[in-house]
């Protein structure tokens, strides 16, 4: 039967209801993470009021039944009426698109949010949202459901304080998930308070018995954001450079400090909008830091007249820095504001961060000549790692490209359809290239812990065999010659123990890929197996349990009783080759896990493998009490 086609299946979705069809286009997915970018939407409103020096305090409450209530000390949203529409322009803000006071300039002279849609996104992605605001002595009140006003905007009583106060609760007919993470929300108001100099959030979750309420407030902003990043750290100097400036209407922030370790953790920032793909002011910041330190060394002799340059690179190791800039008109690339593009950003970043760091360093002779000597020392190692690379190159080009011994090769040549078998040690090494599918499968049996790359520096790293043989059979490179588009397997798979061993060779394997291949972690390559905890036999029948709840279900189905043999499996080598294949590696059967970063909690996850991997043995004990109640089944 055969579809008309013509002027009336045309549909024109109107306003909201383009919203509810499409939401992924407005707040990039209905996963766990666009349900709370809803949050952050409606806290952002209340931060331009914040940046506009209108508001000192904000209060986000996660209520009993999972809404959410954002309270400020703002001005309050407009409640006269827009003539454009005949409507209250509180009523325009949350039922139309792209309106608000972020455009014409009159409103923000900067703001954050996504493109103004934010208030009228979250009430269309909800099953309810109630809006208070006192303003001019009165409390006016309005109701929307999904997306609809319920009533005319009403008085409801007198106030003498001026504010608004927004209640949603997430639509469980858009969102797969509609529970919000109170970790996850504290982590991004924490951020925004560091962001926001002098402005206090709270955050209150008042789904527990006891309600947990946290505080964030920062006088010296960005400047304490550094040192929270920095204190698992031993920091190189005690002081945190600071500099800030207006140049051709872009305000400037800038903090930094460096460590002891190998990594680098620049974050930029504009109008408080993380960007995690930098832009023109990250390439402005970077430019400045590098000509300024090279003409230092120069200037004082910390490279002779016949060494070469120090790269970026050399002068950023161990570097925490903040940038954050303030523009009336940002120009970002992409949907999800990863990059900025504005032209003016980079001049206005180059100019202010040069002409202060200069100053800072000839004031300061004893933090210039630590940082110039650690840079000193990078440029050394890496010329190093790059004839360890070298080598390493040679050998491959005079043995025809050849593979690491140990690795069992799979035969389909096509990544998508590969993987590869990171597994711990010879012996399960043995039962995975016996049990495994020849064809897409391939096993690297690693021998023993590989190194803790967050201790070490690239040429130290490159000379680790185990490391060599993962970089050689990935086929991609390392770090700045990385190239994902020659990696030979879509599927990376690290295969260990269910015990304590297990989990630190995991944790030292997805160290070396966050701080040397992040990307291969960021597109969503890498996984980890899931291998069945107990093997329950009852009447020649077997069953596999992945967790104690499976288990316990297992036995309340079979019965209970002396016939169980139950056998708790303590590493890969006990399982033989087919018990491998049903249980772990059988694509129809298997449990994996993805291994995910999210770009919004980059420096939460930096300063987790700092803490896990890290020197600081008082900052891992405080990890492990905090968050041991979440680990289950680990052998002691």
């Amino acid at each position: 039967m055969s579809q008309e086609y013509g002027g009336d299946q045309i549909q024109i979705l109107e306003g909201l209801e383009a919203v509810r069809k499409r939401p992924g286009m407005y707040i990039g997915s209905t996963s766990i993470r666009g349900l709370h970018h809803l949050v952050y939407e409606i806290v952002d409103n209340s931060v331009d009021e914040a940046l506009a020096g209108f508001c000192t305090q904000i209060d986000v409450t996660i209520n009993e039944d999972n809404s959410i209530t954002v309270v400020d000390n703002g001005r309050g949203i407009p409640v006269d009426t827009n003539h454009k529409t005949g409507l209250p322009a509180v009523e325009v803000v949350f039922t139309v698109l792209h309106a608000g006071g972020k455009f014409g300039g009159g409103g923000y002279k900067v703001s954050g949010g996504l493109h103004g849609v934010g208030a009228s996104v979250v009430n269309a992605l909800s099953e309810w949202v109630e809006v208070e605001i006192c303003r001019d002595g009165k409390i006016h009140k309005q109701r929307y459901e999904r997306g609809k006003v319920m009533y005319p905007l009403k008085i409801v009583g007198d106030s003498d304080i001026t504010g608004t106060k927004v209640t949603f609760l997430p639509d469980k007919e858009i969102f797969e998930e509609t529970v919000f993470d109170y970790d996850t929300l504290r982590n991004r108001l924490r951020e925004m308070a560091f962001l926001t100099k002098g402005l206090k959030i709270t955050l209150s979750d008042e789904r527990l018995e006891d309600p947990k309420i946290r505080e964030f407030h920062y006088e010296g902003g960005i400047k304490e954001y550094v040192e929270y990043l920095n204190r698992h750290k031993e920091a190189l100097y005690n002081e945190i450079i600071y500099c800030e400036g207006d140049k051709n209407d872009v305000q400037v922030e800038i903090a930094l400090q460096h460590n002891d370790s190998y990594t680098e953790s620049c974050y930029s920032f504009v109008n408080n909008i993380t960007t995690p793909e930098g832009g023109t002011h990250m390439v402005g910041f970077k430019n400045a830091l590098t000509k300024t330190f090279n003409d230092y060394a120069r200037a004082n002799k910390f490279l002779k007249d016949n060494e070469p340059n120090l790269t970026g690179e050399d002068i950023r190791e161990g570097l925490t820095a903040i940038i954050s800039i303030k523009i009336g008109e940002p120009q970002f690339e992409g949907q999800t504001k990863q990059k900025l593009g504005n032209s003016e950003a980079r001049g206005a970043v180059e100019s202010i961060f040069g002409e202060q760091l200069t100053i800072f360093l000839e004031q300061n002779p004893n933090v210039a000549k630590a940082i110039c000597e650690k840079a000193v020392l990078a440029q050394r190692a890496r010329d190093a790692a790059r004839k360890a690379r070298d080598l390493t190159r040679r050998k491959t080009a005079l043995e025809g490209m050849s593979l690491p011994g140990k690795l069992a090769d799979c035969s389909d040549k096509n990544p998508e359809n590969c993987e590869i078998y990171i597994v711990e040690g010879d012996s399960a090494g043995g039962s995975a290239k016996t049990a495994r599918s020849r064809a897409t499968q391939a096993i690297l049996p690693l021998r023993g812990k590989i190194l803790n790359v967050e201790k070490a520096r690239l040429n130290k790293v490159l000379e680790n065999a185990e490391i060599r043989a993962m970089i050689t059979a990935f086929g991609t490179g390392i770090h700045e010659e990385f190239d994902i588009s020659k990696l030979r397997y879509h599927k990376i798979i690290i295969m260990t123990d269910a015990d304590v061993d297990g989990a630190h060779i995991s944790t030292l394997l997805l160290t070396f890929f966050y701080r040397f291949m992040p990307e291969l972690i960021k597109q969503g390559y890498v996984y980890l197996a899931q291998p069945p905890l107990y093997k329950v036999e009852k009447n020649k029948k077997v069953y596999y349990a992945y967790s104690d709840a499976e288990l316990n279900n297992i036995l309340s189905e079979i019965g209970r009783d002396t016939n169980n043999k139950i056998q708790r499996y303590k590493g890969l080598g006990e399982m033989d080759a087919e018990q491998l294949w049903e249980t772990t590696m059988d694509p129809e059967k298997r449990i994996l896990l993805q291994v995910n970063v999210d770009d919004e909690q980059e420096s939460e996850i930096d300063m987790t493998f700092t803490t896990l991997m890290g020197d600081k043995v008082e900052p891992r004990r405080e990890f492990i009490e905090e968050n041991a109640r979440f680990v289950e089944n680990l052998d002691i």
